[in-house]
C-alpha cells in the first residue's frame, strides 16, 4: 500500500488511513473484486499497531463502505450507494467526541497491568489487604443489627454518620463543624469532580501543586479549566507563589494537600498554613484542602489542617477513609459552607441518588467503635515501618542513583533519578522484571522523577521489587 501515517498532524492515525481507503474505494484503488489487506498483515506493512487498522477498519464498516466477513476477510461493500445496508454507529467517533477526557495513556497503562498481571505493586495508592480492619468489619456486618433505610437516604448523607463525622473531624483532625455542613461522597475522588463541576466554569483558572496527584487528572482540563502550578519544595509550596498566579492570571480557586502530600510526602509548615489562610482572606480565593493522610503521623502529632484553622469558612475540607480504612467502602466527604454544600449535593442527587444506606452504615459503627483508635494505631505503626523498609532497599540498591526526601507520614516517597532517564522506558523495562511504580512525568512538569507507594506490598516485597527496580534503571541506562 503506498501510504505512511503522518505522524505531525494532530488527525489520528486510524483516521487517517480510513480516509485514505475510503478516497480509494471512491477512485478504484481499492477495487470491490479484491479483498483489503487483513488487519494483522497491513499492520505489519505499516509499521503501525494492529489496533489502529482495526479502529480504521471499524469506521469504515460504520460508514457502510466495508463488510468484515469470517473467512472471506474484509472486502468493499457491494452496497455502497444502495439503502438495504445496516449500519452501525461509529463509536470511535463518538469516543473522541465526548468532553470527559481519559487517563492518561501511562495511567491507563499502569492501571491495567495492576489488574491483569502479579506485579510487585509499588503504583497503587491505597492499603494492601491486611491493613484493612477486616475483622472488625466482619464483625460489624456479621453480629450488629443494619438499622439504616434500604431506600433513598439523604441527599446530603445518612444523618448518623454526618452526626458521626462531625465528631470525628473534632477529635481526630481539630475541625469543629456540624452536620448540616457535611456531604458524604463516594470517596474524595467524587468530591473533587463535584466542586470543578459546580463551583467552576469554562475558562477559570485555579492554581495546583506541582508536582500533584491533582497533576494527574483530566478532571480539569475535562471541564475547561486552566491550571497554573504551585511548585513544591522540601517544605511544600511558597504561599507568595499564590500572589503571584493571582495577579498574574485571577485564580478562581487553590488545590492544597498540605499534609504529606502526594507525591512528594512533604508537610507544609504551620506557618506557611496560615499564611496560605492569610492570602485567601485577602485576595478572597476560596481553597480545596485535601487531606487523605492527616492521621497517618509516624512522629504521634497532630496535624493541624488548613480546615482546622479556618476562621473565615475559606476553605472547602475533602477527605475519606480510603487512606486509613478500606478503599472499597467509598466513603469521602465534603466540609464547607452549607450553601456551597447544598449546591453540591444536589449535583450529587442528580448523579447517584445519594450514597448507598449499606456502606454508610458499617463506615458508621466502625468510626463509632474503640476499633478505630486501634486500627489507626497499628496502621501508623505498619507505614512507618515499610517506610523504613523502602528507605533501606533504596539506600542497597540504589544508594548513588536516587535522591529523596524522607516521609514522615502518608503512603508515598518521591525520589529524583540522577542520572537522565526515559521513564516510560524506565516504567517498560520494570514491567518486564515483575515491579510497577508511577512514572514521575504523569504528576509534575519536571522530568526524572519516579514515586514508589509503600502501603500497598509487605517489606519482604518492597526489598524485592527496589531490587527490581534497580535491575531496570541499570539495564536502560547502560
Amino acid at each position: 500500500m503506498d501510504w505512511k501515517p503522518d505522524r505531525k498532524t494532530k488527525t489520528p492515525i486510524y483516521k487517517q488511513l480510513a480516509i485514505y481507503i475510503e478516497n480509494g474505494i471512491d477512485d478504484g484503488t481499492f477495487p470491490p473484486d479484491k479483498p483489503l489487506p487483513s488487519e494483522r498483515g497491513l499492520a505489519k506493512e505499516l509499521g503501525i499497531n494492529r489496533s489502529t487498522v482495526i479502529a480504521a477498519y471499524d469506521e469504515l464498516e460504520s460508514n457502510g463502505l466495508i463488510e468484515r466477513n469470517r473467512g472471506s476477510g474484509t472486502t468493499i461493500s457491494k452496497d455502497i450507494w444502495g439503502m438495504t445496508k445496516k449500519r452501525i454507529p461509529s463509536w470511535n467517533r463518538y469516543i473522541e467526541a465526548g468532553s470527559f477526557l481519559p487517563n492518561l495513556p501511562v495511567t491507563q497503562r499502569i492501571h491495567k497491568e495492576m489488574a491483569e498481571h502479579k506485579l510487585i505493586n509499588l503504583a497503587s495508592g491505597e492499603l494492601s489487604q491486611d491493613l484493612f480492619p477486616l475483622t472488625s468489619l466482619r464483625e460489624i456486618t456479621a453480629n450488629r443489627s443494619f438499622i439504616g433505610s434500604l431506600g433513598y437516604d439523604h441527599p446530603q448523607g445518612n444523618a448518623i454518620l454526618r452526626e458521626t463525622l462531625t465528631n470525628h473531624v473534632n477529635q481526630f483532625r481539630g475541625i469543629k463543624t456540624d452536620s448540616s455542613a457535611i456531604l458524604v461522597t463516594s470517596g474524595a475522588q467524587q468530591a473533587l469532580h463535584l466542586v470543578v463541576q459546580c463551583l467552576l466554569k469554562p475558562g477559570d483558572a485555579v492554581a495546583i501543586e506541582d508536582p500533584s496527584y491533582h497533576y494527574n487528572l483530566p478532571v480539569f482540563k475535562s471541564a475547561g479549566i486552566k491550571t497554573y502550578f504551585l511548585k513544591v519544595g522540601k517544605h511544600g509550596i511558597n504561599p507568595e507563589d499564590i500572589t503571584s498566579l493571582y495577579k498574574r492570571h485571577r485564580i478562581k480557586m487553590i488545590f492544597l494537600s498540605p499534609v504529606f502530600q502526594n507525591p512528594t510526602g512533604t508537610l507544609l509548615n504551620l506557618d506557611k498554613r496560615k499564611q496560605v489562610l492569610e492570602i485567601s482572606s485577602e485576595y478572597g480565593i476560596p481553597i480545596v484542602e485535601d487531606d487523605p493522610y492527616s492521621l497517618t503521623s509516624f512522629n504521634g502529632e497532630k496535624m493541624q489542617t488548613l480546615k482546622s484553622l479556618d476562621r473565615n469558612g475559606n476553605v472547602l475540607y475533602i477527605s475519606s477513609l480510603t487512606k486509613i480504612v478500606a478503599s472499597g467502602l467509598r466513603i469521602g466527604w465534603i466540609i464547607g459552607p452549607k450553601a456551597v454544600i447544598e449546591r453540591l449535593s444536589d449535583a450529587k442527587q442528580q448523579v447517584d441518588f445519594g450514597h448507598a444506606s449499606y456502606s454508610q452504615w458499617v463506615a458508621n459503627d466502625f468510626l463509632e467503635s474503640n476499633d478505630f483508635h486501634y486500627h489507626i494505631k497499628n496502621l501508623v505503626k505498619q507505614l512507618e515501618s515499610r517506610r523504613n523498609q523502602i528507605v533501606f532497599s533504596l539506600q542497597t540498591f540504589l544508594k548513588d542513583e536516587v535522591d529523596f526526601t524522607l516521609p514522615n507520614g502518608g503512603i508515598h516517597i518521591w525520589c529524583r533519578v540522577n542520572k537522565k532517564v526515559n521513564d516510560i522506558q524506565l516504567l517498560e523495562e520494570s514491567i518486564k522484571r515483575g515491579v510497577i511504580f508511577v512514572p514521575g512525568s504523569t504528576m509534575g512538569s519536571e522530568k526524572g522523577f519516579v514515586r514508589f507507594t509503600f502501603s500497598r506490598e509487605k517489606e519482604e516485597s518492597i526489598h524485592k521489587g527496589i531490587k527490581r527496580f534497580a535491575d531496570a534503571l541499570y539495564a536502560v541506562l547502560h
